[in-house]
């Protein structure tokens, strides 16, 4: 891997990861800059070594770093009461991972584009939408 190549990807990771986990913060989830965006991070390297070392099948490994974001949401989701509270932080988790995959396998516009979508997305609560 070209090291240009490598920080390019690291440093879009931790910054497109870091910024829907600052936002998570800044809403008061657990989660925040630090967790996503090593998600981001790792899903990027997991699918950037998929490419280049399991090139024969790299969609296998990318279907494992799926079911393993979900597993780790799953255990984000808690049922308080009549709410469903981490839903959203789950759901950005298996976003993030899906950002890393792209920016992994090169497409760099791409992850900036659905990161500002669902960053967007994040800065409108649902609550006061319904009103």
């Amino acid at each position: 891997m070209d090291i240009i190549v490598l920080l390019t990807q690291t440093l879009l990771s931790i910054t497109l990861g870091g910024l829907l986990g600052w936002q998570r913060h800044h809403m008061g989830k657990s989660a925040g800059f630090r967790t996503f965006a090593i998600v981001t991070l790792a899903s990027m390297l997991v699918t950037h070594l998929s490419l280049e070392v399991f090139s024969t099948d790299p969609a296998r490994v990318a279907a494992h770093v799926l079911t393993g974001i979900g597993f780790i949401g799953a255990g984000i989701i808690f049922h308080k009461k009549d709410t469903i509270d981490g839903l959203t932080t789950a759901a950005g988790f298996w976003a993030t991972a899906i950002i890393g995959m792209s920016i992994g396998s090169g497409w760099y516009t791409e992850a900036a584009i659905v990161t500002a979508a669902i960053f967007l997305l994040l800065i409108f609560p649902d609550k006061k939408l319904l009103k």
